[in-house]
C-alpha cells in the first residue's frame, strides 16, 4: 500500500477525528446534550469529578481512555474480543500494586474498546473486575454500584457511557495525584497506553484477507497511520514516566516504553514521508517492530 494513494481518505479521517477531539474538548453541543440526559446524580458516584487544578504531572494533558478505542473505531476496523484481557484474570493481579495498577489501566482501556462497540453486557463484567483491582488500590467504590448503575441507565447513549468510563480515570489519576502516589498513577496511564496499542497492532496483524482488497487496505492504511501518530502520545506517557517518583517498576516501564520508542524512531517515518513526496510504503509489515515490542510489554503487565 503507498500511502500517496489513501491520501484523501487517510487525510479525511484525520479532519474527521481531530473534530471529534475538539468538540470533546471544547463540550461540543452533542456532547452538552448526552451529558444532560445522564439522569443519575452525579454527587452520588465517586466518580463525578471536577476539572484538576493540580500541577502533579499525572494530571498534565494525557490521551483519555477512550482515545485510542474510538480511534479505532473510526478506521472502520472490525471488533475483536481475542485482543482484550480476559476479565476473569483480575484476582491474578492482586499480589502488589503495581501489578494492580498496570491492569486497571489495560481494563480501562478494554472497556472503553468495548464502549465504542457497543459490547455493553462485556463492559458490566469488566467493571466488575477492574473494582477488585480499584480495591486493592484503596480506590473503594470507583468501579462500584454507583457507576454501575449510573452506565447501566445510559446503555443506549454511546457518548454518555464514553464519557463516564473518561471520568471515571479521571477521578482515579486526579485521587493517585493528590494522595502523593503519581508513580502508582503513572503505571496506570502506561498500561492502558500499552493496552490500546496491543489492541490496535493486533488488529493490523489478524486482520481477515478474505475481504476485498480495496476495503481491506484502506482500513489497514488508516488503522497503521493511526498507531504511527501514538508517537507523540508515548513521548508525553515518557514524559510523565520520568518525572514522577521512580520506583523499580516506574524505572523498568520507562525503559521498556523507551525501547518501544526506538522502534517508532526506526520507522523514519517523517523523513522518508518527506523524501519521497508521499511514496512511502505502508504495508502489513510496517509496524513490525512496534508490533513485536508491544507485545513484548503487554505481555510482562498481563501475565
Amino acid at each position: 500500500m503507498l500511502l500517496k494513494n489513501y491520501l484523501p481518505k487517510t487525510y479525511l479521517f484525520a479532519l474527521s477525528l481531530s473534530g471529534a477531539v475538539l468538540l470533546n474538548a471544547c463540550g461540543g453541543e452533542k456532547k452538552t446534550e448526552t451529558a444532560a440526559e445522564d439522569t443519575t446524580a452525579m454527587a452520588e458516584d465517586t466518580s463525578a469529578v471536577v476539572e484538576p487544578t493540580g500541577q502533579s504531572p499525572l494530571l498534565s494533558a494525557l490521551p483519555k481512555t477512550s482515545d485510542i478505542p474510538a480511534t479505532i473505531k473510526l478506521t472502520g476496523a472490525d471488533f475483536n474480543q481475542s485482543l482484550l484481557n480476559p476479565s476473569g484474570k483480575a484476582a491474578n493481579y492482586t499480589t502488589t500494586n503495581d501489578k494492580a495498577a498496570l491492569n486497571l489501566g489495560a481494563y480501562a482501556t478494554d472497556i472503553g474498546y468495548l464502549t465504542v462497540y457497543n459490547k455493553t453486557q462485556d463492559v458490566l463484567t469488566y467493571l466488575k473486575s477492574s473494582q477488585k483491582l480499584a480495591d486493592h488500590l484503596g480506590l473503594s467504590n470507583t468501579f462500584g454500584e454507583a457507576m454501575q448503575k449510573r452506565f447501566q441507565s445510559n446503555l443506549s447513549k454511546e457518548d454518555s457511557l464514553v464519557a463516564i468510563v473518561d471520568e471515571t480515570m479521571l477521578y482515579v489519576r486526579r485521587f493517585l495525584a493528590e494522595n502523593q502516589r503519581d508513580a502508582t498513577g503513572a503505571l496506570v496511564v502506561a498500561g492502558s497506553f500499552v493496552e490500546g496499542l496491543h489492541i490496535a497492532t493486533g488488529l493490523v496483524e489478524n486482520y481477515p484477507k478474505d475481504i476485498p482488497s480495496d476495503v481491506r487496505n484502506g482500513v489497514l492504511t488508516n488503522l497503521i497511520m493511526q498507531i504511527i501518530k501514538q508517537k507523540q502520545s508515548l513521548d508525553d506517557l515518557l514524559n510523565l514516566m520520568k518525572n514522577v517518583k521512580q520506583d523499580e517498576q516506574v524505572t523498568a516501564y520507562t525503559q521498556k516504553l523507551t525501547d518501544l520508542r526506538a522502534q517508532f524512531e526506526n520507522l523514519k517515518f517523517e523523513e522518508s514521508l518527506k523524501n519521497n513526496a508521499g511514496n512511502f510504503a505502508v504495508t502489513d509489515q510496517t509496524l513490525k517492530g512496534i508490533t513485536a515490542k508491544v507485545k513484548e510489554i503487554r505481555s510482562e503487565i498481563v501475565k
